[in-house]
């Protein structure tokens, strides 16, 4: 099995923000995570990373928030866009 591309969506915002998200369904998993998935999801604006979630290949599951990285527990494909979704929504807030 090759690696398919199950999502990539790329939003640019009125303001200037990007909203990314590319995930991929793998053969193996990636070095440091336990699933299938490989994946890079993005908020940012004005070259600056607000809103991350990857598992970069041997830091496995994390997030960064307002520049700050923590540990991130994958449970499923639709879990982890919301919980992306989520934290995009908190920083678009008035």
């Amino acid at each position: 099995m090759k690696a398919e591309k199950l999502l990539h969506e790329k939003r640019l915002l009125r303001d200037g923000a990007i909203v990314e998200m590319v995930i991929w369904k793998v053969p193996h998993p990636v070095p440091a995570s336990s699933h299938s998935y490989k994946y890079r999801l993005f908020f940012g604006r004005n070259g600056e990373r607000i809103v991350g979630y990857d598992n970069e290949r041997g830091k496995g599951d994390h997030c960064h928030l307002d520049g700050v990285e923590h540990p991130y527990v994958f449970v499923s494909v639709d879990r982890l866009r919301d919980d992306f979704l989520t934290e995009v929504r908190r920083r678009l807030k008035p």
